[in-house]
């Protein structure tokens, strides 16, 4: 075997190292001995031997010193730091060693069902907040790490792109460039010179999908796609009857599905918009035969092909799974009435407008085109919609330059055409994207050129009017405010949800000026689609660090968004007119790692509003009622828009004048009957039969066919080798009550979930503080505080650092306890490598090893991967006549022994001397153990990679083993007290 072979050891430069897999002969890639990956290093051999430095030889891993030994802690530290460090341990999996949190259980589900096809084709339907980015992230970490995967795309909307770009960074180490128009130039500028791209450069790429669906950009992109693609919101990409953004995105996936040996992953918390034809051409994507599939009548065939691409879960299904919680919030709603009764002038506002919205409805100017017709109708529906957000918004639309003529595209243009254009502008689509929050002020202005001088003229007044409604002359903002300043003295965050971009900026205007003198301290700011997507972001950051902060929004902020850290309630201002939205605004607090018990959320509406009532008891309770029910929402089987359309329409109709504007104070006032024969009834019986289905349907996913006890399997042979956040938080704990800055337990109320610990940062030693200072530090350049609060689990809270495995300070303290291991600094050591313990633990003398373990995994045509372990081996007895202990009597005899009496200097060096000389003797046996995990390692593989033929792989050590550590326990001799010494 060559001295360079992976996993071997080496010196060069004056220190050890550890031969790391490379994918050229002519590298040499090093990792120190006892260090991270952040530290290796790589050596081009043609130089080194042509110039004769960085010479390199064999190195073979140094015995313990037994005049350096420990106490009973040295050994677990030691231990535990060891594996803490290891980035490919030799578990089932290759990636949970590079993330930084620890996934829940259910969260391994899809990975268990991706590495059983091939190509990786995934549709993950989670509900809302349940986890689908770890879900993707550890998807596309393991297919990365091993080999099945070389570089990754993330397509998503533009408004998600640095929020893809810091999951991927902070939890899964994958550093990657964010790709749209504003970045494009620079990226092309780092280019290295030659014909290449921007898309075949850069190994993970965030890329908007809006950029790159365009004519100029997809055939690029898609000759240079990455073979592992995930597709965020994957909804906003199926086949729809119209053309524009939608079509355009289902075209490029297309494309890209053709490709047989892409890996997709598709996620989405609606898969199933109601419309069966564009569910499908979600599920042709992963495989082009479902698009025929008859989903109501599946053959068995079928039901299980499509069970192993699809996983679709509600929160009620994972919150206790495989004996773990995950804590989610406990939601509290409530619905609040304003009155334009409390405002004779508002409401006088409204009526006449209203009035003149039915009159511009009515009147068809003689003999119009059905084009004409429906662009006034559009006007008029603009007109009442904006006038029932706030008077800002009225203003604003109201403002259109009245004497533009219509654009000339328009001539010609069928009444369907007209729909198609303008709906876009006054309903919330399904497919329509969340930026949308302009006023609809395009809409007047085409309507304007269509009314006469008499309507123009009512226009120009409404205007003025409008303008004098601001402030204290508006119920709406009154009544908000009051709930607002509630939700504040509860200790709530809320985030203010509004439709359009002058409603969000009059209403922070608003609040700002009723709470100035009553809170200095509270921040008030809106962030809507006239912003970038850089800026909205960095607002958003800027805001969380005040103590007492309002976000009001447009729904650019609905979709996607990582918003729980820093608020916990939703207020709808505006009354969303698609019930999935109103599901997504809440979604972005209530999710799972929502620090908070419990998150608010206050439904606002005009109790004399008619247009307000009809959407709410047509829509959204049918909406709410059916998520609580089911836990999830089920999307109408019709779309939303056409139901709003009508619901609308009604209200237009000559006998439809709203008396006191109490038209739908009852039931029966409700019908709609006559709308076209639109029943509410029927729109609701068909909606509880799409919620039957969406029942029935749960017996197709794939989650049924992942057993628990698998799950449970793989998760318990990966926390052996690598540790878990219980590992995490012992070591940490222990490593820094060694170093002498021990964690202090923080008492908190009963609004948090988490333990809390403080930790004397300032008392650790100065290598240690000198790695991690700037992870602590407030802001970028400041001074790292002498105390900061940790806590070892999500959620997290406002100024807390959530420590895992990657976290700087594990990786500091374990770097820094296995250096000084390693190195043989100065006694006392805070983890040592040898130590003679006398305990009650034992009857007869028991020897311990830590042995280090390397394998190979190697694949036909592949670079082989490097697995490492740690074993803890025991025996009793002496070469000739000794008995093994299992491996886990082993762990749990160093984990549990006790100390029951001191030693003789000289009676430690004798024992750890005799069993010194038995290690070299054992050489057969040991080697025999690291064959036997070979082995082991082999059958996981196996396992979980049974049904795909990247399964083929062959395991074998790397020896000899490294002895790392040797502990000697004594029993406690008869007639001696167990707390002597």
């Amino acid at each position: 075997m060559s001295a360079y072979s992976v996993g071997s050891l080496v010196r060069c430069r004056e220190r050890e190292w550890v031969v790391l897999p490379s994918e050229s002969d002519n590298l040499l890639l090093l990792r120190p001995l006892g260090g991270s990956e952040k530290e290796q290093i790589g050596i081009y051999l043609p130089i080194t031997e042509a110039l004769g430095i960085d010479k390199i030889e064999p190195a073979t891993f140094p015995e313990p010193d037994i005049n350096l030994t420990g106490d009973h802690t040295s050994g677990r530290l030691l231990r535990d730091a060891t594996r803490l460090t290891f980035r490919s341990g030799a578990g089932p999996f290759r990636s949970l060693g590079r993330i930084s949190v620890r996934p829940r259980p259910f969260q391994l589900v899809p990975l268990l069902m991706a590495l059983r096809l091939d190509p990786v084709r995934l549709l993950i339907a989670d509900d809302v907040g349940i986890g689908k980015t770890i879900e993707a992230g550890l998807i596309a970490r393991e297919l990365l790490d091993r080999g099945d995967a070389k570089r990754l795309a993330v397509l998503c909307p533009p408004h998600l792109c640095e929020q893809w770009q810091r999951e991927l960074s902070e939890k899964f180490a994958l550093e990657a460039v964010v790709v749209r128009s504003g970045t494009l130039a620079q990226l092309e500028r780092t280019l290295p010179p030659g014909d290449i791209s921007v898309y075949e450069h850069y190994p993970v790429l965030v890329v908007s999908i809006d950029f790159v669906k365009s004519d100029r950009q997809r055939d690029s992109f898609i000759r240079s796609c990455p073979e592992l693609v995930i597709v965020d919101e994957a909804h906003t990409a199926t086949r729809s009857s119209g053309t524009g953004g939608t079509q355009q995105r289902h075209e490029l996936m297309r494309e890209l599905a053709k490709n047989p040996e892409r890996h997709l992953l598709l996620l989405t918390a609606t898969p199933h918009s109601g419309v069966e034809d564009a569910f499908l051409s979600l599920l042709e994507q992963l495989d082009e035969t479902f698009g025929q599939m008859d989903l109501t009548h599946l053959t068995e065939p079928e039901r299980k092909a499509l069970a192993r691409h699809f996983v679709q879960r509600r929160r009620a299904d994972v919150e206790r799974w495989l004996g773990e919680d995950t804590p989610f919030p406990q939601r509290k709603s409530r619905e609040v009435t304003y009155s334009l009764a409390k405002s004779p002038e508002y409401r006088k506002l409204f009526e006449d407008i209203y009035d003149f919205a039915r009159e511009l409805v009515k009147d068809t100017g003689g003999g119009m085109s059905g084009w004409k017709q429906r662009v006034r109708y559009w006007a008029a529906l603009a007109l009442l919609r904006c006038v029932m957000s706030s008077p800002a918004a009225a203003e604003a639309t109201l403002k259109a330059r009245l004497g533009r003529l219509p654009e000339q595209g328009l001539e010609g243009q069928t009444a369907a055409d007209t729909d198609t254009l303008f709906a876009q502008y006054v309903l919330d689509l399904s497919e329509q994207e969340v930026t949308q929050d302009f006023e609809p002020t395009t809409v007047v202005e085409e309507g304007a050129p269509l009314m006469g001088s008499s309507e123009k003229q009512k226009l120009q007044a409404f205007v003025r009017r409008a303008k004098g409604l601001y402030g204290d002359s508006d119920p709406k903002a009154a009544v908000a405010a009051q709930e607002v300043a509630a939700l504040i003295r509860g200790g709530y965050q809320p985030i203010v949800y509004c439709r359009y971009i002058a409603t969000a900026e009059y209403l922070a205007g608003e609040l700002k000026r009723r709470f100035g003198r009553q809170w200095s301290d509270l921040q008030v700011i809106a962030v809507t689609g006239a912003s970038s997507e850089e800026e909205r972001e960095q607002r958003v950051a800027e805001l969380a660090e005040s103590p007492r902060r309002v976000l009001v929004a447009t729904d650019c902020l609905s979709e996607g968004i990582n918003l729980q850290e820093s608020f916990n309630a939703v207020v709808h201002y505006d009354l969303p007119w698609n019930p999935n939205r109103l599901e997504q605004r809440e979604g972005r607090v209530d999710r799972y790692g929502q620090p908070s018990l419990e998150v608010r959320t206050v439904l606002l509406f005009g109790d004399d509003n008619p247009i307000d009532q009809a959407v709410l008891k047509v829509l959204l309770r049918k909406a709410v009622t059916i998520h609580k029910s089911l836990g999830i929402t089920v999307p109408l089987p019709v779309d939303s828009e056409s139901v709003v359309e009508t619901v609308v329409r009604s209200l237009f109709k000559e006998d439809s004048r709203p008396k006191q504007l109490t038209l739908f104070d009852t039931d029966s006032q409700l019908s709609f009957e006559d709308a076209e024969g639109f029943s509410v009834d029927e729109l609701h019986q068909s909606w509880d039969k799409a919620v039957e289905r969406e029942k029935e349907s749960r017996t197709r996913f794939a989650q049924h066919s992942i057993k628990p006890e698998e799950v449970a399997q793989e998760l318990y042979e990966t926390d052996l080798v690598l540790g878990n956040a219980a590992t995490v938080a012992t070591f940490v704990q222990s490593a820094c009550e060694r170093l002498n800055a021990p964690l202090v337990q923080v008492k908190q109320g009963t609004t948090l979930k988490n333990t809390l610990w403080r930790l004397p940062f300032s008392q650790l030693p100065l290598p240690v503080r000198e790695k991690i200072g700037a992870s602590f530090a407030p802001k970028r350049g400041a001074a790292t505080p002498a105390e900061v609060l940790l806590t070892f689990d999500i959620p997290v809270s406002e100024g807390v650092h959530l420590i895992g495995r990657l976290h700087p300070l594990t990786e500091a303290l374990a770097e820094y306890l296995l250096d000084t291991a390693l190195e043989g600094a100065t006694p006392p050591l805070p983890a040592s490598r040898c130590g003679v313990i006398r305990t009650a633990n034992v009857t007869r003398r028991t020897n311990l090893l830590l042995l280090r373990m390397r394998l190979l995994i190697e694949s036909p045509g592949k670079t082989p991967m490097l697995a490492e372990e740690l074993v803890v081996a025991g025996f009793e007895g002496r070469p000739g006549n000794l008995s093994w202990l299992n491996e886990e009597t082993a762990r749990k005899l160093l984990d549990e022994a006790i100390p029951a009496g001191n030693l003789a200097a000289s009676e430690i060096s004798e024992r750890l001397s005799e069993t010194l000389s038995w290690i070299r003797e054992l050489k057969t046996e040991l080697e025999a153990k690291a064959e036997k995990k070979a082995g082991a390692l082999y059958e996981s593989h196996r396992r979980v990679r049974q049904a795909t033929r990247t399964g083929r792989v062959t395991v074998r050590p790397q020896l000899p083993l490294d002895v790392l550590g040797l502990y000697v326990y004594l029993p406690v001799p008869k007639g001696v007290m167990k707390d002597e010494g």
